[in-house]
């Protein structure tokens, strides 16, 4: 009897969607992290947020728009550190939070100065940079990461923590003719999985979901000929390397969709 109980109030849900709406306006949700959740590079900047160029656009938002939660802080913060999170952006959390998300590690791991050194010093130089951030992801960076994680448990004890990993940047063998080498492009994609790998194992034995948006920016990457990423722009150095409106909506938003 309960069994097929279940199946009429799946056939229910199914038909109404209410139920799942339902669930969606008793959500309080807190969106935390660093650039790539704030939104930089996609524009529409909330003005009261200030340097943190938290977005209209981006993913939290965009969440929050289509699902009408309880309550929605978005505390993300452009060039945010994992230490900056624990200081400045938790206050919103509690033990009535439901859902949290976060992106966080890559400006630790040194993405900036990564990509300042491809891009304006030699071959070599780049690649023993880039050596360089992997070793930082393998030492220092799970440290990092546990101390931010058990931050929000403590904080949120029984909200579902989805962290959103960082997409590759480049198509290799693209469209793009002038530039970096496909072999510092390679090495710049290998960086990207390498601290997405090192990020998923730290949410995993946290108990946190892990969202590989890398999958989902394919065939959109710098090169691709529909980039959902900002090259370098000279005229406005912060949103090189950044999520468009369109990487924001159609490569975080669902892996959030699909984790929530």
């Amino acid at each position: 009897m309960a069994f097929s109980s279940s199946l009429l109030l799946g056939a229910v849900i199914a038909l109404t969607g209410a139920t799942t709406a339902s669930a969606a306006a008793s959500v309080d949700y807190v969106a935390l992290g660093d650039s790539y959740s704030s939104g930089v590079g996609s524009g529409s900047y909330i003005s009261s947020s200030g340097d943190c160029k938290r977005s209209t656009l981006a993913y939290p938002s965009l969440w929050a728009a289509a699902n009408s939660p309880s309550s929605f802080a978005f505390t993300a913060c452009s060039g945010a550190i994992t230490s900056d999170v624990t200081a400045k952006q938790l206050g919103p959390l509690n033990a009535s939070t439901d859902l949290v998300s976060i992106s966080i590690g890559g400006n630790d791991a040194g993405f900036a100065d990564v990509m300042t050194t491809c891009v304006l010093q030699s071959e070599a130089t780049c690649l023993n940079r880039i050596a360089t951030a992997r070793s930082f992801v393998d030492t220092t960076l799970p440290g990092r990461l546990d101390s931010v994680y058990n931050a929000i448990s403590a904080k949120a004890p029984s909200a579902h923590v989805v962290v959103l990993g960082y997409p590759r940047f480049y198509k290799i063998g693209g469209s793009c003719i002038v530039g970096l080498s496909d072999k510092v492009r390679t090495a710049i994609n290998g960086a990207a999985d390498y601290l997405n790998a090192a990020t998923a194992k730290r949410a995993a034995d946290h108990g946190f979901s892990f969202g590989d948006v890398a999958a989902k920016f394919t065939g959109h990457e710098i090169c691709s000929g529909s980039a959902w990423l900002h090259s370098l722009n000279l005229l406005n150095i912060g949103e090189s390397y950044h999520p468009l409106a369109a990487g924001q909506s159609g490569g975080y938003l669902p892996v959030l969709n699909a984790l929530d």
